[in-house]
C-alpha cells in the first residue's frame, strides 16, 4: 500500500450554510465518507480542516499574508489514505463530499524521504 494525501480546495463563498440541522446533516456526510475508507483499512489520517488566515514565508525571510484572497480556490482541508495506486486513490477521493458545492480533491502520492 502506498500513502496518498487528499487535498480538499473550494470557493469559500460556497460553503454549505444552513440551519444547525442541515450543517449537522452535512457534517455526517464528511463522517460517512471517511467512515467508509477506515471500514476499508485504508485511512491513515482523517486529517482536519484548515482555518482561512495564514502567512506565505518566501526566501529572504520575506513573510506576507495568505492564502491569497484574490485566488477564488483555497485549501480547506486534508486527509491521508492508503491506496495500492493512484487509480485507486482517485475511486476513493470520488466519493468525497466536496464534490457536491463545487470543490474537488487533489490526490498526490507521498513519496517517503
Amino acid at each position: 500500500m502506498k500513502d496518498f494525501l487528499l487535498v480538499f480546495r473550494n470557493d469559500a463563498s460556497a460553503a454549505p450554510q444552513g440551519s444547525p440541522e442541515e450543517m449537522q446533516a452535512w457534517t455526517k456526510r464528511w463522517m460517512d465518507w471517511v467512515g467508509g475508507i477506515a471500514a476499508q483499512n485504508k485511512l491513515a489520517d482523517r486529517g482536519n480542516r484548515l482555518v482561512a488566515e495564514g502567512k506565505v514565508v518566501r526566501p529572504g525571510k520575506l513573510v506576507t499574508d495568505g492564502p491569497y484572497t484574490e485566488i477564488k480556490e483555497s485549501i480547506g482541508g486534508y486527509t491521508l489514505i492508503k491506496a495500492a495506486s493512484l487509480e485507486e486513490a482517485v475511486s476513493l477521493a470520488e466519493g468525497c463530499p466536496i464534490l457536491l458545492v463545487g470543490g474537488n480533491v487533489e490526490v498526490r502520492q507521498i513519496n517517503p524521504m
